[in-house]
């Protein structure tokens, strides 16, 4: 896991836009590494593990979901946030990123402002922080089995590689097993979003964390026209 004074890493082909955010973050009080293409970014992260990843989608060597995966597949990035940053506004670019491992997708151009409250979200959903004043607990519930305070899950005897979003979106539907959660309800719980957003933000993480979960991926149920409910 990274340090909780590691760098936010930037990762955009335009030097304007890496100048812009890189003064921002760092007015907020972050330490910022700033790459212009893919490999930059992946040296970078191995090198300096980040506390955040801001990664444009279209860049000049790799495309931003492949440096998304292969963050995503290297043990010492695996659980890193990362946020999209992109000029791509089609929803499949969205359900695309999301699912290689996003944990949320800014169009260009966008408010700085909402930028940097989308930072401080993410990082806050991040395990460094605990979710919940009781969360010094394990809770289980069939092959499914919870650390909250460690931030690890396992099924049966096998520990999962889940985000921070993943574990946070798990984690509300155990706590609040038997009863059902609304989209609106986890997006404004997990994400910190607006209710009333219309976005396919919570059934495209529900799609990955039940194909994260194996075995108990049955325990995640859809509740047509309402949303989602975790089994006792």
């Amino acid at each position: 896991m990274p340090e909780a004074n590691g760098p936010v890493l930037v990762v955009d082909d335009e030097a304007d836009i890496r100048r812009l955010l890189t003064m921002n973050l760092k007015r907020e009080g972050f330490r910022v590494l700033a790459a212009e293409n893919g490999q930059e970014a992946l040296r970078l992260a191995q090198a300096d593990p980040p506390i955040l990843v801001v990664l444009d989608l279209m860049l000049p060597d790799i495309q931003g979901t492949e440096v998304c995966r292969r963050l995503r597949a290297m043990p010492e990035t695996a659980e890193i946030p990362i946020l999209m940053l992109t000029a791509r506004d089609e929803e499949i670019d969205r359900v695309v990123g999301f699912e290689v491992g996003a944990d949320d997708y800014v169009t260009k151009p966008f408010s700085v402002r909402e930028l940097m409250l989308r930072v401080r979200a993410i990082l806050r959903r991040a395990p460094a922080k605990p979710i919940e004043p009781d969360d010094g607990q394990m809770l289980t519930i069939g092959p499914l089995r919870l650390d909250v305070a460690a931030h690890r899950v396992w099924v049966e005897q096998e520990e999962l590689p889940l985000t921070a979003t993943e574990f946070k979106l798990l984690y509300t539907l155990v706590h609040r097993a038997g009863r059902v959660q609304s989209r609106g309800q986890l997006l404004q719980d997990v994400w910190e979003m607006p209710p009333d957003l219309n976005t396919r933000t919570v059934d495209t993480h529900v799609k990955r964390l039940r194909e994260k979960l194996g075995v108990a991926a049955g325990l995640v149920e859809t509740v047509r026209g309402v949303g989602y409910r975790v089994s006792r």
